[in-house]
Order: structure tokens, then C-alpha cells, then sequence
């Protein structure tokens, strides 16, 4: 089993998707081994860059063959954790909340949605992906009664931290959080943000230095 090192750093880290999915697609279109070079060439790295990731996790890859895709795939799997299956819920089941209960990457992958909750009475009652959401007064019995991973946190940013501190209090491990705040949480608890905002103000940044050099 690979273990992941605190000594990896989170660059090499959030690459490891990216790999994953170019794995995957080279799987799908029947090719069994590629070099370091032509990975290099598909996702926009050098050679030795792909060479220094993945001995960061103990290397693969022979001289003179490459990688084998489906071995090198597998691997990265397991360093994502993603040999595992995992439960989620979702609190706050707008737009936002409703579109990623209906992203069927999720399920492929392992990560199961198994509940939903609002507290608003309009959505209170309703069905996102294939469960019905609940009100935020239920959340502790479900969360007792089931055992939960990831909890995708999808609410106002007035009531984001409110939310988070409430969820890891009943003991929930890991966070996705798409609400536009930075949490204040114990260590022992992981957060992953994602900022739709943050990404397009980036991607206005670099098409006004495109469109408006000085």
C-alpha cells in the first residue's frame, strides 16, 4: 500500500488527478504503455517533472519500456484513496448543491451520496440525485445513525463556518467546500476548497494580460 508523506508537497499532490485522468483516457482508447515523454507531451510537463512525481511515491516505470498504463493507473488509484469507497452528504441543495448531487462522476468513483439537507422548506422534501433532501433539525440523528466521510458544503458564506464546526463536531472527516470562505477547523480535519469565484477572477486576470497587453 502506498502511504501518502507529509514530505510530498501539495503541488505534486494535486497533480495526481490530473494524472489519473489522463491514465484513464489512455485506457479507453487501448493503449497498454507510454514513455515519460509522451505523458509529458499530453499533460503539458516536462519528462523529468513526470520522472520527480512519481518517485516522490517510490517510482514506476522501467528504462527503455515506459509505464504501463494500467499498472501506473492502479497505483495512482491507491494514492488517491480512491480503492475505497466513501459516503457524502450535502448541505445546501441550491443550484450548486443540486448539480453536484447529479454529477455521476462521483458514484463511478466510489463516493456515495447518501444524504442531502436544507433548510429551506421549498427544497425541503425535494430529490437531489437520488435522495431526498432533509432539514438541517435531522442532521444529527443521520449523521449518528450513519457513518459519513465526506461532507460536501454547499451554503452561504454567512453560515459556512456555522455549518462546518456543526458537522465536525459529529465527526465528520473531510470537507468539500464550495462556500466562499476559509474554514477554521481542528487539524484533524481536512478541507478542500473549491472557489468558482476565485477561478474566474484568475481567468480575467490572464485574458486582460492576453487582450490588453501594456
Amino acid at each position: 500500500m502506498h502511504r501518502f508523506s507529509k514530505k510530498v508537497s501539495m503541488t505534486v499532490v494535486k497533480r495526481l488527478p490530473k494524472y489519473y485522468q489522463y491514465l484513464t483516457d489512455l485506457l479507453l482508447n487501448d493503449i497498454e504503455k507510454i514513455s515519460s515523454r509522451e505523458l509529458a507531451s499530453l499533460m503539458g510537463l516536462t519528462a523529468s517533472q513526470i520522472r520527480q512525481d512519481l518517485n516522490s511515491f517510490g517510482g514506476y516505470g522501467q528504462q527503455g519500456y515506459g509505464y504501463n498504463v494500467l499498472e501506473l493507473r492502479e497505483a495512482i488509484k491507491e494514492i488517491l484513496g480512491l480503492d475505497s469507497d466513501y459516503t457524502c452528504i450535502i448541505i445546501g441543495s441550491g443550484n450548486m448543491g443540486h448539480a453536484i448531487a447529479n454529477y455521476e462522476r462521483f458514484k463511478r468513483e466510489g463516493v456515495m451520496l447518501i444524504g442531502a439537507f436544507d433548510v429551506d422548506p421549498l427544497r425541503v422534501g425535494t430529490v437531489v440525485g437520488n435522495v431526498v433532501v432533509k432539514h438541517m433539525d435531522e442532521l444529527e440523528g443521520f449523521v449518528k445513525n450513519n457513518e459519513i466521510d465526506i461532507c460536501i458544503l454547499c451554503v452561504p458564506r454567512g453560515v459556512g463556518q456555522q455549518v462546518a464546526t456543526t458537522v465536525t463536531n459529529l465527526g465528520i472527516k473531510g470537507i468539500l467546500n464550495f462556500s466562499p470562505l476559509d474554514l477554521d477547523l481542528p487539524d484533524d480535519v481536512v478541507v478542500e476548497n473549491v472557489n468558482i469565484t476565485d477561478s474566474l477572477f484568475t481567468l480575467t486576470y490572464l485574458l486582460k494580460e492576453v487582450t490588453d497587453p501594456e
